[in-house]
């Protein structure tokens, strides 16, 4: 089983900065223009039947972010499992200033039930893992030119993982570093694109190709599949 400190360095944001510094000259414009791209206004989270929620910058202002999200159509057993921690994982997406991955995806993505075992939100404390991973995930489809990506799968508790199929036992998603995107292009080209950006310094880990998906990790070690 491994262990949590070994998945990524302990410091995941400035990793992420080290790589993309590295590979910008490779890259081109595109990358700067990520780099640099920001814009503070408030955002509000509607959750359920609770009233609205406000995430204004004059409290937090390291959430800075443009827009709305409304999680109405979540489940509402989802949303009580989840109530103590929603409000703060989506303040934290919208701080990631993502331009093509909704933070509306990213949480649905969490929201799903196999049999009786809803799947849930990742502990707090590794919440930069997977800003990490979705930043690589933005940073592909931006290099494509793609303006939709879509989180088929986020972080997955054990219990979840166990019932999904195909699912290893020691999954990495289950330490909320991979995702699994779909963009509207072939798998085939978001598998090809994410490897050779991996491999010009973006990022350090797993990127696995399927007919209808792309599997990405940043678990510190570069692999195939």
């Amino acid at each position: 089983m491994f262990s949590p400190e070994e998945l990524i360095p302990s410091t995941p944001e400035k990793t992420f900065e080290i790589s993309r510094r590295s590979a910008v000259n490779t890259l081109g414009l595109a990358g700067l223009i990520y780099a640099a791209s920001s814009s503070p206004a408030a955002a509000f989270l509607s959750m359920g039947k609770s009233p609205t929620v406000n995430i204004g910058t004059s409290s937090r202002p390291a959430a800075a972010a443009v827009g709305r999200i409304d999680l109405t159509d979540l489940p509402e057993e989802w949303v009580q499992n989840n109530r103590a921690t929603l409000v703060d994982y989506t303040r934290y997406l919208f701080a990631l200033k993502l331009r093509q991955v909704s933070p509306k995806q990213v949480i649905e993505a969490h929201a799903k039930k196999k049999g009786s075992v809803w799947n849930s939100l990742p502990p707090k404390a590794w919440w930069n893992r997977m800003g990490y991973t979705l930043r690589v995930v933005d940073r592909i489809a931006l290099e494509m030119g793609v303006h939709e990506v879509e989180i088929i799968s986020a972080y997955r508790a054990p219990s979840y993982n166990a019932l999904c199929a195909g699912a290893k036992t020691g999954s990495w998603h289950q330490a909320n570093v991979a995702t699994d995107v779909k963009f509207p292009v072939k798998a085939s080209q978001v598998t090809a694109a994410a490897r050779r950006l991996r491999d010009l310094g973006l990022f350090k880990g797993g990127v696995g190709g399927y007919w209808n998906f792309t599997h990405i990790d940043a678990r510190g070690q570069n692999v195939n599949w």
